[in-house]
């Protein structure tokens, strides 16, 4: 369980609770992981694959709740990572 917000009327009230732990305030529990891609996309890649592997990889995709083509981009850059 998360603590309640107090009620604040300055800046300074909410300055002063910015600048402590806020931990016990957030709820985490349902929350999902998200990673962000910085890099431009400047490069465009065409490519053929069966209707089974595409289905497959969109399913996956989705199971992830992420677009399939961050998901096939995700896997590329695991599969050269140094």
């Amino acid at each position: 369980m998360s603590k309640r917000l107090p009620k604040m009327t300055s800046d300074k009230q909410v300055e002063g609770l910015l600048d402590g732990d806020l931990t016990g305030y957030l709820n985490t529990s349902n929350f999902t992981p998200m990673t962000f891609e910085f890099e431009a996309k400047d490069k465009v890649v065409n490519l053929r694959m069966s209707q089974g592997l595409f289905e497959r990889v969109r399913d996956e995709a989705s199971r992830r709740k992420i677009p399939y083509q961050r998901f096939i981009r995700q896997a590329l850059e695991k599969a050269v990572k140094s």
